[in-house]
């Protein structure tokens, strides 16, 4: 599953319960777009109409998992000694 879209995300935006029921279609076609639509009743968010293509949050947690795995075997693979570029461009330099 792609964790990244080519069309940018648009802001959320708020719609009450009536009016999701009388333009369901219209909001679809939004959430067609990219766009997120938060559905409210009473001003209080019921719930969301999302992308289907979106990633789910446990995808992108067990990415995010993998990353710090790798960050930490790089980390550990670096030389324990304090050598820096420029050392190493002089000690070079001296053959």
């Amino acid at each position: 599953m792609p964790l990244t879209h080519n069309r940018p995300r648009r802001p959320r935006s708020l719609v009450g319960t009536f009016h999701a029921k009388t333009h369901f279609s219209q909001l679809i076609e939004r959430v067609q777009k990219g766009e997120e639509i938060t559905i409210t009743k009473h001003d209080k968010p019921v719930a969301r109409l999302v992308p289907a293509d979106r990633p789910l949050r446990e995808h992108v947690a067990k990415v995010f998992r993998q990353m710090d795995v790798l960050r930490k075997s790089i980390e550990a693979a670096k030389p324990q000694d304090k050598t820096n570029l420029k050392d190493l461009i002089n000690e070079g330099r001296r053959f």
